[in-house]
C-alpha cells in the first residue's frame, strides 16, 4: 500500500495555527473547523475549485488578526464592522419593526445547538477557507427578520479596516429570514492596502421570503480578500445576489446556494471591473436539491491591463429534483493583450426532466460599433466607454432597488472616467 504523501505546512499554515491557538478559543464548533482546516491546509491548484487561484501561492505569509477594539454602534440603516469587530450596543438600537441585530460575539455566551448548526451549516464546510473562517471569526452581526416582517429600508454591513500596518481580519454574519419576510442586504468592503480578509455571510431563507443582497468592493485596497455567501433556501423563498467587483488585489468570491425548498428562486448577477495585476475569482455553487427550482446566473467582466477574471458556475441537479429550470452565462471583454479570462460553467444534472443551459464568451470590443460612434462626433475613449457601459448594465439593471442600481451605476462611471 502507497503512503500518504502530506505536502509540509507552509509558514503561514504554521502562523495560523499559531494565531489560532493563542486566541483560545472555545467551543467543539470553532475546534472542529480548525481541525478541518490543518487537515486540508491552504488550498492550491491541485484542489479544482481553486484551481484558478492559488490560495497557496498567493499566501505567503499570514498576517496577524488586528487588535481593533469595537466601536459603539451608531443609529442608522449602517453597521461598521471594523477589522472583523462589530459594534457594541448593537441590541439596544431601535431598529425596523420585525428585526433583531446583536453582535455574533454576544451571540457565542451560551450559544445553543441549535443556534450553532445554523451558524457553521454543512454547506461549503468542506472548503478549506470556509473552515478557516468558522475558526477564527469570533465576531460579526447576528440579524434575525420576524415572520412577515417587511424591512423597507436596506441595510448595510460595511466592513472596513483601520490603520496602515500588515493584518488579517475574520467575521461571521448570519442572516435569519422569516416565512413571507422581506429584506435588502448591502454587503460593502473597504481597505488600506495590507490586509488579508475572511469573511462570510450565511443566509436562511424560511418560505416565502425575499432577500436581496448587493456586494460591492469599490474603495477596496485588501492584498487578499476571501469573501464566502452561503444560502438555505426554503419553499417559494426567494434570494437574489449581485457583485460589483472594482478593487481588491487578489479576490475570491465564493457563493453556495441551496434550494431546498420546491419553487424557490435564486439569481446570481454580478459585473467584475479589472485593472493592473487585479485578480478576481467568482465561484458558485447551486444545489438543486427538490423539483419545480428555477436558477440564473449572469456575470459580466471588463479586464484591462494585466488583470485576470475567473468564472466557475457549477450548478448541480439533484436525482429528484425534476421540473428545475437553470441558466448560466458569463461574458467578458477584454482591454489589451495581457489580460486573461477562465471560465469554467458546469452542469451536474442527475434528473431527466429539466430545463438547463450555460454559456461563456470572451472578447473584446467590436470596433465596427466604435467606429460608428466615432463617426458621429464621440471621441474614442467616450465611444469606448459608452459601449463598456451598456455591457455591463445589463447585468445592473436586474437590481431592484432604485437607490442602491444608482450607486452601482455611480461607481461604473467613475471606473470608466479613471481607465487609461
Amino acid at each position: 500500500m502507497r503512503p500518504v504523501v502530506k505536502p509540509l505546512k507552509t509558514q503561514a499554515e504554521t502562523s495560523l495555527a499559531g494565531f489560532f491557538a493563542s486566541a483560545r478559543v472555545s467551543g467543539e464548533a470553532r475546534a472542529r473547523a480548525f481541525a478541518t482546516f490543518d487537515r486540508l491546509g491552504l488550498p492550491s491548484k491541485r484542489v479544482e475549485s481553486w484551481h484558478y487561484t492559488d490560495l497557496r501561492g498567493l499566501m505567503r505569509e499570514a498576517y496577524p488578526p488586528a487588535t481593533t477594539a469595537a466601536a459603539p454602534a451608531a443609529a442608522g440603516s449602517r453597521i461598521a464592522i471594523v477589522d472583523g469587530a462589530a459594534p457594541t450596543g448593537l441590541a439596544k438600537l431601535a431598529w425596523p419593526e420585525g428585526l433583531r441585530v446583536r453582535s455574533l460575539r454576544e451571540a457565542l455566551e451560551g450559544a445553543t445547538p441549535e443556534f450553532l448548526a445554523l451558524l457553521y451549516p454543512e454547506q461549503g464546510a468542506d472548503d478549506a477557507a470556509v473552515s478557516l473562517n468558522a475558526a477564527m471569526a469570533g465576531d460579526g452581526v447576528i440579524m434575525e427578520v420576524a415572520p412577515g416582517a417587511n424591512i423597507q429600508t436596506p441595510l448595510e454591513l460595511a466592513f472596513s479596516s483601520a490603520g496602515e500596518e500588515p493584518r488579517s481580519d475574520f467575521s461571521r454574519v448570519l442572516i435569519i429570514v422569516g416565512a413571507g419576510a422581506s429584506l435588502t442586504i448591502v454587503e460593502s468592503h473597504a481597505s488600506s492596502a495590507r490586509v488579508q480578509r475572511n469573511n462570510a455571510l450565511v443566509f436562511h431563507i424560511d418560505a416565502g421570503a425575499r432577500v436581496e443582497h448587493v456586494f460591492i468592493t469599490e474603495h477596496h485596497a485588501a492584498e487578499l480578500h476571501v469573501d464566502t455567501l452561503i444560502a438555505e433556501l426554503a419553499k417559494d423563498a426567494q434570494f437574489s445576489s449581485f457583485a460589483l467587483i472594482a478593487g481588491g488585489l487578489a479576490l475570491r468570491r465564493q457563493c453556495f446556494a441551496r434550494c431546498a425548498g420546491e419553487n424557490v428562486k435564486v439569481a446570481f448577477r454580478g459585473v467584475s471591473l479589472l485593472a493592473g495585476k487585479q485578480h478576481a475569482d467568482n465561484t458558485l455553487v447551486i444545489d438543486h436539491a427538490v423539483p419545480h427550482g428555477e436558477s440564473r446566473e449572469l456575470f459580466k467582466h471588463i479586464v484591462a491591463d494585466e488583470a485576470t477574471g475567473v468564472f466557475q458556475g457549477k450548478v448541480v441537479v439533484r436525482p429528484h429534483a425534476q421540473k428545475t429550470d437553470g441558466g448560466m452565462k458569463s461574458q467578458a471583454l477584454l482591454l489589451s493583450d495581457d489580460a486573461a479570462m477562465y471560465n469554467k460553467p458546469e452542469l451536474e444534472i442527475f434528473a431527466d426532466d429539466v430545463v438547463c443551459g450555460h454559456g461563456a464568451t470572451v472578447g473584446q470590443l467590436d470596433r465596427d460599433q466604435v467606429f460608428y460612434l466615432m463617426a458621429r462626433g464621440l471621441p474614442l475613449a467616450r465611444a469606448e466607454a459608452l459601449l463598456l457601459e451598456g455591457f455591463a448594465r445589463e447585468a445592473i439593471e436586474f437590481v431592484a432597488s432604485d437607490a442602491i442600481r444608482e450607486r452601482l451605476d455611480t461607481a461604473l462611471a467613475a471606473w470608466l472616467e479613471r481607465r487609461p
